[in-house]
C-alpha cells in the first residue's frame, strides 16, 4: 500500500509540473513573439499531441517500469529546467524563426516525456494487483487535480514571484527531486540505483545553481537585444521593465517595446498632451490612462489652471520606478510627487467602469495593441466608457501607433472612436526613435483647430506646425487601396478583436 501511495503522489506532482510547463511555454512565446492566443494554442496542441505519441510508445516499455519513470523525470528536469534560459539565448543570438523552432522542439520533447510517464505509472500500480479501473481512475484523479493546482499556482504565485526563468528551474528541480525520492523508496526495483542517485543529485545541484544564477546570465543575453547598456531590469506581475542608457539617451522598454527615448520623447508627449489641452475650454480635472513614467503628467503640470490630475496605471512597480529612479526623476521632473497628482493602480477599463467622475481632458497613453489583453483598451466598448466620462466640451487624445508603418491599425482606431458618436481628427508627427507616429483627437462636439490656444512653453510644438500635423500624404491617408479596391475600415470590438491581427501583420517586418 505504501508503494501505491508513493506512485499516486508522484502522479500528482508530475502533473503539476506538466501543466506549469505548458503555461510557462505559452507565456514565454507570447512575451517574445506576441499573439498570446496563437502561442497558447500552439503550446497546448503541440504538447498534447506529443503526450499522445509518448503514451502510445510507452506500450513498448515492458520491464523496469519504475526505472523508466525515474529516467523520464530526470530528462524532463533537464529539458524543462533549461527551456526558458535556452529560449532567451536563441532569441538573443539567432533569428526569431530559429528561436520559435527551438521553443516548438522543447514543447514537443517535454510533452513526449510527460506522455510517457502516466501510462507507466498506471501499469506499475496495476502490477501491484490493484483493480485496473481503480488504478487508472486514481492516477487520473491525481493527474487532473495536479493540473488545476499547477495552472492556478503559476498564474498567482510562480510567475509574479519568480519570473519565467526561475520558474522553469524551480519546477525542474521538483521533477528531479521526485525522481530522487522514488529512487530511494523503490531502489530494490531499479537496476544500478546508485547511478540514478548520482545523476539525480548532480542534476538537482545544477538546477539549483540555474535557479540562483541563470537569470543574471539570461540578462546578459537580453543585453544583445538592446543598443545601449541596461541600467535597470525587473519582471513585475504585469510586464518586463527595462531601462537602458547611453550618454544623453535613456530609453524605457516594456515587454521589449520602446516606450520613449530621452533624445526625442518631448516631441511625442507635447503632441499627446498639448493638442487636447490647448483646445479644451476647461482644464481643471484631467485623467491620464497609462503613462506611468510621469512624462505626460510633466507636460500637464505646466497648466496653472489644472487642479487635479488622476493617473491610472496598472503596474505599481512602474509608477514607483518613475517616482524613485534618478534618471526617470530627472526626465519627469518629479511630476508624480506633485500635490495635484493622484495615482490609481488599476486596469483602465475597470477604472472607467467603476468610476463616475467627469474629466475635462482625457489622455490615453497605453501600449500598442499587440496582444488580446491590450486589445480591450482599443475597442468600441472602451472608447464608449471614455466618452461617458468626458465633460460636454472635453477633449480626448489617444496614442494610435504609426500611420506610416501600421496604416490600417491607425485608421481602425480612428474609426472605432467615431463609432461611439464622438467627432475625431487624426494627427501625426515625426519622432525619430519611433518614426512617424500618430494620435486620435476626439470630442463630443465638432473640433475646430482654429480655437487652439497654446499658452505654455514647449520645446517642439508651436502654432506654425499645429495645423499641418492634421494633414496626411496619399500613402497614409484613410482611403487605403487594397487589390484595386478601397479598404473598408473596420470597427474593433471585444467580440471581434481584429486590431491585434492587423497590428501583427503591419509590424511583422519592422
Amino acid at each position: 500500500m505504501k508503494e501505491q501511495r508513493y506512485l499516486y503522489f508522484s502522479s500528482g506532482i508530475v502533473s503539476i509540473c506538466g501543466i506549469v510547463y505548458q503555461v510557462l511555454y505559452g507565456a514565454a512565446g507570447s512575451y517574445l513573439f506576441g499573439d498570446s492566443v496563437l502561442f497558447y494554442c500552439i503550446t497546448i496542441g503541440l504538447f498534447l499531441m506529443a503526450m499522445g505519441i509518448g503514451a502510445a510508445l510507452s506500450e513498448q516499455i515492458k520491464h523496469s517500469l519504475v526505472a523508466r519513470f525515474i529516467q523520464a523525470e530526470l530528462l524532463i528536469a533537464l529539458f524543462g529546467g533549461f527551456s526558458i534560459f535556452g529560449l532567451f539565448f536563441f532569441f538573443s543570438y539567432f533569428d526569431e524563426e530559429i528561436a520559435k523552432i527551438y521553443l516548438y522542439g522543447i514543447i514537443s520533447i517535454t510533452g513526449f516525456l510527460s506522455g510517457l510517464e502516466l501510462p507507466i505509472l498506471i501499469r506499475r500500480v496495476e502490477s501491484i494487483r490493484e483493480d485496473i479501473s481503480k488504478s487508472t481512475a486514481r492516477v487520473l484523479f491525481f493527474d487532473y487535480a495536479g493540473s488545476l493546482i499547477g495552472s492556478v499556482g503559476f498564474a498567482l504565485l510562480l510567475r509574479p514571484m519568480l519570473g519565467l526563468i526561475k520558474t522553469a528551474f524551480f519546477i525542474a528541480a521538483i521533477n528531479a527531486l521526485v525522481a530522487l525520492i522514488v529512487t530511494y523508496l523503490l531502489k530494490k526495483e531499479i537496476f544500478k540505483p546508485n547511478l540514478h542517485k548520482v545523476v539525480g543529485t548532480t542534476l538537482l545541484l545544477v538546477l539549483t545553481l540555474g535557479f540562483f544564477f541563470g537569470e543574471e546570465y539570461a540578462y546578459s543575453f537580453e543585453q544583445k537585444l538592446y543598443r545601449d547598456p541596461i541600467i535597470y531590469h525587473e519582471e513585475t506581475k504585469y510586464q518586463r521593465i527595462i531601462l537602458t542608457k547611453e550618454p544623453g539617451d535613456v530609453r524605457l522598454f516594456l515587454n521589449g517595446q520602446l516606450q520613449f527615448s530621452e533624445s526625442d520623447e518631448y516631441r511625442y508627449h507635447e503632441a499627446l498632451v498639448h493638442v487636447p489641452m490647448s483646445l479644451s475650454p476647461n482644464r481643471q480635472n484631467i485623467l491620464v490612462l497609462g503613462a506611468g513614467d510621469g512624462l505626460a503628467v510633466r507636460e500637464i503640470l505646466k497648466y496653472k489652471d489644472t487642479e487635479q490630475i488622476t493617473l491610472v496605471d496598472l503596474d505599481p512597480k512602474m509608477t514607483e520606478l518613475a517616482d524613485t529612479n534618478r534618471e526617470l526623476l530627472r526626465l519627469n521632473k518629479g511630476s508624480l510627487k506633485n500635490d495635484r497628482v493622484k495615482i490609481v493602480h488599476d486596469d483602465a477599463f475597470n477604472y472607467l467602469m467603476q468610476n463616475d467622475q467627469f474629466y475635462d481632458v482625457i489622455i490615453v497613453d497605453l501600449p500598442d495593441p499587440n496582444n488580446e489583453a491590450l486589445n480591450k483598451l482599443y475597442t468600441k466598448e472602451f472608447y464608449s466608457l471614455i466618452r461617458n466620462h468626458l465633460t460636454p466640451n472635453g477633449m480626448v487624445s489617444i496614442q494610435s501607433t504609426s500611420p506610416m508603418f501600421a496604416t490600417k491599425v491607425f485608421w481602425t482606431i480612428n474609426q472605432t472612436v467615431q463609432s461611439t458618436g464622438m467627432k475625431t481628427k487624426s494627427y501625426h508627427l515625426d519622432v525619430p526613435s519611433f518614426g512617424n507616429w500618430g494620435f486620435t483627437l476626439a470630442s463630443r462636439n465638432t473640433i475646430d483647430l482654429q480655437e487652439a490656444d497654446l499658452s505654455v512653453k514647449t520645446k517642439f510644438l508651436n502654432e506654425d506646425i499645429f495645423e499641418p500635423m492634421f494633414h496626411f500624404g496619399n500613402d497614409v491617408d484613410s482611403h487605403i487601396a487594397e487589390k484595386g479596391k478601397k479598404y473598408v475600415i473596420p470597427i474593433n470590438s471585444m467580440n471581434r478583436p481584429i486590431l491585434v491581427q492587423l497590428y501583427q501583420e503591419a509590424w511583422r517586418y519592422y
